[in-house]
Formats: structure tokens, sequence, C-alpha cells
């Protein structure tokens, strides 16, 4: 009996347990990527549900939609925020992605702590498809009310923070960082249940240029509601 339960795959005595040589099991639903290499490279073989994922970007901008934009269009209409968003969306940019402009709920606060409130509250209301929220100074602590909040439903929730964030400690159980690169983006794995990855992988996308070249009749997504004012409707 010993010998047996020796044997046994770590994932069918603890969810949480995993050969180091191994890519863990996802504890949640997870979403397909849209890039077979990357899939590959997680755990459960996509972006997980109800956690914190940190992404971790170079720069604003560097192809964080387009990376996210498979695995949104797989939402069946729920709603998408965007919270905090450097820029304003572009609707037919976002379009051409597979995102209808109805879908998607852009969301701005007057500070860090209204912009923390509205995050937690989407997360805890379980109304939205998915969060993409953009911060770029977030404590700790703030980090883990927001993963136990995400942790009460299936919404994908990701966090985009600047790159210098990897030095800090994160609850989040995917930590990736993004860079840009000639032809698409560059991914480094700072965190994943599974074995570590030093070398980075270099994924393809569709050149922005491809996605605006109606640029001059593009118009930016309505504008952004307050979040405090728009909280009511979305968690009922």
């Amino acid at each position: 009996m010993q010998h047996s339960t020796l044997m046994a795959a770590p994932e069918a005595l603890h969810p949480s347990l995993w050969r180091a040589s191994q890519l863990g099991q996802a504890a949640t639903r997870c979403l397909d990527t849209g890039f077979a290499t990357l899939s590959a490279q997680l755990p459960g073989g996509g972006w997980p549900g109800g956690c914190l994922i940190d992404l971790l970007l170079q720069q604003a901008g560097c192809g964080e939609l387009r990376l996210l934009a498979p695995a949104l269009a797989q939402l069946g209409g729920l709603p998408i925020v965007l919270l905090q968003p450097p820029h304003p969306p572009q609707a037919l940019a976002l379009a051409a992605l597979g995102l209808a402009p109805s879908q998607l709920l852009w969301l701005r606060s007057t500070g860090s702590k209204d912009a923390l409130w509205a995050a937690e509250n989407i997360l805890r209301s379980g109304s939205c498809g998915a969060l993409l929220f953009w911060q770029p100074h977030v404590r700790g602590d703030s980090l883990r009310r927001l993963h136990l909040a995400a942790q009460g439903g299936n919404t994908l929730f990701c966090m985009l923070r600047p790159l210098h964030g990897a030095q800090d400690a994160s609850p989040a159980p995917l930590r990736l960082s993004l860079r840009p690169a000639a032809g698409g983006i560059e991914i480094g794995f700072v965190k994943r249940r599974g074995p570590q990855r030093d070398a980075p992988l270099f994924l393809p996308l569709q050149p922005p240029s491809l996605l605006q070249r109606h640029a001059s009749l593009d118009r930016p997504l309505p504008a952004p509601a307050p979040a405090r004012s728009l909280l009511p409707e979305l968690v009922g």
C-alpha cells in the first residue's frame, strides 16, 4: 500500500501538487489562448479563470490585447471590462480582433483606491467574462484581496503592470513578462505551476497596422464610465 501511494501521480494526492519536471494541473477552468505554442507551456493548456494572472509589460500597448483577444472572443458575449487602460480603446481595431464594441465596458476612476474597489466588486459579482486592469502600482495586500475575490468565480482576470513588478511577490499562480519584438511579442515565464523556463517564447502577432488600416475612420469606444457610477448596474 505504501508503495502504491508513493507511485501515485502527485495531482491524485492533491491538485496543488505536481512533479517538478511537468506542468501542474489548473485548479480552475482554462480558456484556450488561441496560440498552440503558448497553451502548451501553461498549466491546464490555457488562461486560468478564477484567479489573478499577472502580465508584466515592458511598455503598455506592446501587444497585450492582441495576445488576449482569442481567449476574450470565447466568452460568449459576456461583458469585458477594461479598467484604467493607458490609451482610449479603438472600436474598429477591437472589432478586427473579434471583440464586439457592445461587449466592452471602459471604466475610469479618479484614483487607485477607487480602481481597486471597482476591480474587487466586479470580481465578486461574477457578472463579467473578463476584467483587464492596468495599474502601475499595487501593494501586495491589494493583490491578495483581488486574487481572493477572483477565486469566487470564473472571471478571466489579468493585471497589466510594469515589468519591474516582476521583482515583487505576487499571489498570482501565473506571471508572464511581455516584451515587444519584431513581428510579435516575446513572453517570459516569471512564474507558473511547472518547471522553470529560462528561454522566452516568441509569438507572432498580427501587425497593428493591419488591424487599424481604416484608422482615419476609427473611433474610440464611448467615453469611459466613472467606476462608482456603473458598478451598481454591473453587480446588480
